[in-house]
């Protein structure tokens, strides 16, 4: 069964830099830190426990104070493949309050050292899906993926 076009964002690129590089930026949260939030956004504290269901918390600070919270669990790992995980949960399988999306990033070769690297973001209501695509999700999720490029390209 295919998963209703409405509820999902995807955002694909082919980025200039080894998937491993890329997939390891996923892997631990001082990397995480330095590219998942765009910028002047920034991430001062970040924990993860990066195994299927282990979790992955980051504080996201903006520049006039603004705080963001970000809470997710970790479904499915496929090293240097696949990455699945979920808001709905926020540690330990306790269900978050708002749950809002399922992730699916994967990773694959594109040649010459290149990434074909896909973001699938699937919500949990059509209103979901709408209220993140207002909040900027091509422009946000577009620009940390720039910023994941560039990491993974010094690694």
């Amino acid at each position: 069964m295919d998963f209703p076009a409405d509820r999902e964002l995807v955002l694909h690129r082919i980025l200039d830099a080894p998937r491993a590089k890329v997939f390891h930026c996923w892997t631990s949260a001082e990397l995480l830190r330095q590219w998942f939030t765009p910028k002047p956004w920034f991430i001062p504290v970040a924990e993860m426990e990066f195994r299927p269901g282990g979790y992955s918390h980051a504080d996201m600070h903006g520049p006039d104070g603004e705080k963001s919270l970000i809470r997710h669990v970790w479904l499915e790992i496929v090293e240097n493949e696949k990455i699945v995980f979920t808001d709905a949960f926020s540690k330990a399988w306790e269900p978050s309050e708002h749950p809002f999306i399922v992730a699916i990033v994967t990773f694959a070769d594109a040649g010459a050292g290149k990434t074909d690297y896909r973001a699938v973001v699937r919500h949990f209501s059509i209103a979901g899906r709408q209220r993140h695509e207002e909040m900027g999700f091509f422009d946000g999720w577009g620009a940390v993926t720039d910023q994941l490029e560039a990491l993974a390209k010094t690694l």
